[in-house]
Order: structure tokens, then C-alpha cells, then sequence
């Protein structure tokens, strides 16, 4: 049996959606230009932290809760949204996430080169996930 390797979605995926450095992430951040989408999983939120004023949609129910036809729709996720930018650990989930949503239609998201780590990295604040 041959597959397409998970390494090769992700180029593919990569090709054909908008990347943006941590850089260019923190200046719109700063502009308040865009809604940063935090896609991991909710375990990594409580360990490591989110980066303050993201929201977190698990990437597993990213299509569902976005999506106003599905019964998991979540509108409140999605009101008064700027430019989506998406992000992981490392920017291979969330470059999957993106092109997803570009699939479906949305055309002002991005995903982050080198995800959450990147964030830190380049002075983005990190903000703990409580348990509820």
C-alpha cells in the first residue's frame, strides 16, 4: 500500500496557502489586525500556554465549528473575527488547518511559520490555559 506521507500534505498544503513569519504575526498583532487561532490540542494549552488573546479551536473540530451548517457550528467562535491566522506547536497541523478552511471557502486566513514556538520566540505573550 502506498500513502501520501503526512510530510508531503503538509508541502502541499504550504503551497498553496498565505504564510506569515512570527514576525509579521506580532506586528499585526500589535495592530490589532488579526484573530490569532490557537488548533492544538488542549492538553498542550494547560502544559505550555496560549498566546494571550487567541482563541482555541482544537483542530479536530476546526471544519465543525466554523462550519454554520454543522450541527457543532459555534458562532460565538466566529463573531467579529479579523483575518484568521492559525497556528500549532511547530505550523504542520496548522498549515493542514488552513488549507482546510481555504477549501472551504474562507479566503482571509493564514498559517504561522513555525507555530507556537515561533510566537514565544519573538516576545509574543504566553498566557496560561486553566483547567475548567
Amino acid at each position: 500500500m502506498s500513502i501520501k506521507s503526512s510530510q508531503k500534505l503538509v508541502q502541499e498544503a504550504n503551497e498553496n496557502i498565505e504564510t506569515l513569519s512570527a514576525q509579521e504575526v506580532k506586528s499585526l498583532v500589535e495592530k490589532d489586525e488579526i484573530t490569532l487561532i490557537d488548533v492544538r490540542d488542549i492538553r498542550e494549552l494547560w502544559k505550555e500556554g496560549t498566546i494571550e488573546n487567541s482563541k482555541h479551536i482544537p483542530r479536530g473540530m476546526l471544519e465543525f465549528w466554523l462550519d454554520p451548517n454543522s450541527s457543532y457550528y459555534q458562532e460565538n467562535k466566529i463573531k467579529d473575527l479579523k483575518k484568521m491566522v492559525l497556528f500549532c506547536a511547530l505550523g504542520f497541523r496548522s498549515a493542514l488547518a488552513t488549507k482546510a478552511l481555504v477549501d472551504m471557502g474562507f479566503k482571509n486566513v493564514a498559517n504561522i511559520n513555525g507555530g507556537f514556538d515561533a510566537l514565544k520566540n519573538a516576545g509574543l505573550k504566553v498566557v496560561p490555559k486553566e483547567k475548567k
